[in-house]
């Protein structure tokens, strides 16, 4: 199962995991789960870190290195997932959000997110 993690499951994953349901950690560690971040993740813990954001006082480069030392890899954005955000429905205006739709979509990837509206998007998206 391949399975990408929106922003907060990442963070939470990383530095609480007792955030996380019980399925969801026996799963993250079940080597036959294929973890995946997205770039735009790490995108948004550099801003959001750099406005002052009390939830992202991690340093960007910290959860970078530290999911790659789980063995998580690393998801890059092409072109053809940043054009189908245009295709989704205007559910949900964060732009961090929408691209990591795209990416689960364009890639089937499930996306694991906490976010009601983020769960709301049709295709590989679950809520946790």
């Amino acid at each position: 199962m391949a399975i990408l993690l929106d922003t907060h499951i990442l963070l939470w994953a990383l530095y609480e995991p007792e955030r996380l349901p019980e399925r969801v950690r026996t799963a993250l560690e079940n080597p036959d789960t294929d973890v995946w971040f997205s770039a735009v993740s790490i995108w948004e813990v550099a801003i959001k870190q750099s406005l002052g954001r009390s939830d992202f006082t991690v340093s960007p480069h910290e959860v970078r290195a530290e999911a790659l030392r789980l063995g998580f890899r690393e998801a890059v954005v092409d072109g053809l997932q940043a054009a189908h955000v245009a295709a989704l429905p205007p559910l949900h205006a964060d732009p961090f959000d929408r691209l990591l739709v795209a990416q689960a979509q364009v890639s089937g990837r499930l996306l694991w997110s906490h976010d009601p509206w983020v769960t709301q998007y049709p295709g590989p998206v679950e809520a946790v």
